[in-house]
């Protein structure tokens, strides 16, 4: 039980994220949680690797950890933060960053958590709360 809650804890927390906006918490707990599910989904959620492998035609299948991090070989780890940098390489990072429905909702999940965290700062600002 404990390794499930030790890889999945992200998850959980989204939950709490939701139920936080619905309920209207105070908004340093909306922040911390939305902080959270993007620091989750990003570097430690269990997702495929995705990194193009050596052929430049298939993508590494090996577990890694987070959205934007490669597995254990030292090629892949910063490649997929490389394509998004390197012009000539951004039409491959969708295919590489979300090569599954896994990965795309887990994309989604850090992209709401950080829209979140704007929002729980913009918010109180424009409507002077």
């Amino acid at each position: 039980m404990g390794k499930v809650v030790r890889l999945y804890w992200g998850y959980m927390v989204a939950a709490a994220l939701v139920v936080a906006w619905s309920q209207q918490w105070a908004l340093p707990v909306i922040v911390a949680l939305s902080v959270g599910v993007s620091a989750y989904a990003a570097f430690q959620v269990p997702v495929w690797c995705g990194a193009v492998n050596r052929d430049g035609r298939t993508y590494c299948r090996n577990n890694a950890y987070g959205v934007l991090m490669g597995c254990s070989k030292r090629q892949h780890r910063w490649q997929k933060i490389k394509m998004i940098v390197v012009r000539s390489k951004v039409g491959n990072v969708s295919r590489s960053v979300f090569p599954t429905a896994k990965e795309k909702f887990n994309g989604a999940l850090a992209v709401g958590g950080l829209l979140s965290a704007v929002a729980a700062v913009i918010v109180p600002v424009v409507t002077g709360g």
